[in-house]
């Protein structure tokens, strides 16, 4: 139980974060940590000394002591139910940004200094909304949008999520393959004489006499 109420409070904070809320995800940050690490189960402390108790857990204040006796109760949080519909959109864009290597901080301080337009993201993201029917599934999207496009070194963008939603499934990673070199010059087997030879920079074809172990094989796309 703890573990779980700790995972929501830490994806409060993130959604507060993802809002620019001041001040409070550091508080919710600090509760869902308190809690990953208690020994005592917080649903016992509950039963036994109610609010008090809660709030006798470091970093636990009234709010919060509330909203997880709130989940003890009821099994969910309303606050936390609705900032997830709050930020919708917002966490559709932010992630995008994730997959282009960008941290929330990063996002916030490139949107200020007006290198990152970000109403420019937020109607593509609304379109991926309705597409996916929630921003867990749009995120997958975008997640197979990026690991497929980083594989051929292509752009994207929100929008290819959206062209490409019909071919999702199909769209697979470039599969990265091994090739031999010797000493910088690359090498090339031959089925009909079972053996190797390298390529020097004339084109000629060498037949290799070295060991396996002098063969480099390099990674590529």
């Amino acid at each position: 139980m703890n573990k779980k109420i700790a995972k929501i409070l830490k994806e409060i904070a993130e959604l507060l974060d993802i809002q620019g809320v001041a001040f409070k995800p550091k508080a919710y940050l600090k509760a869902s940590q308190s809690l990953e690490s208690l020994s005592e189960n917080v649903s016992e402390i509950y039963k036994e000394k109610g609010l008090k108790g809660l709030q006798s857990i470091k970093g636990v204040g009234k709010s919060i002591g509330e909203k997880i006796a709130e989940y003890l109760k009821k099994g969910k949080i309303k606050y936390y139910e609705d900032l997830k519909k709050e930020t919708r959109i917002r966490q559709i864009v932010t992630y995008y940004f994730e997959t282009r290597g960008f941290n929330l901080d990063q996002l916030k301080k490139d949107a200020r200094k007006r290198k990152i337009i970000y109403a420019r993201y937020t109607r593509p993201a609304k379109q991926l909304l309705d597409l996916a029917g929630s921003p867990e599934k749009a995120k997958k999207a975008l997640d197979k949008i990026a690991k497929w496009a980083k594989s051929r070194n292509l752009d994207y963008t929100i929008e290819t999520a959206i062209k490409k939603w019909l071919e999702l499934d199909s769209l697979k990673p470039k599969e990265k393959t091994k090739k031999p070199y010797y000493l910088n010059d690359p090498m090339r087997w031959s089925e009909q004489k079972k053996k190797f030879f390298v390529i020097n920079k004339y084109g000629e074809w060498l037949e290799f006499a070295g060991q396996p172990e002098d063969i480099e094989w390099r990674e590529e796309k």
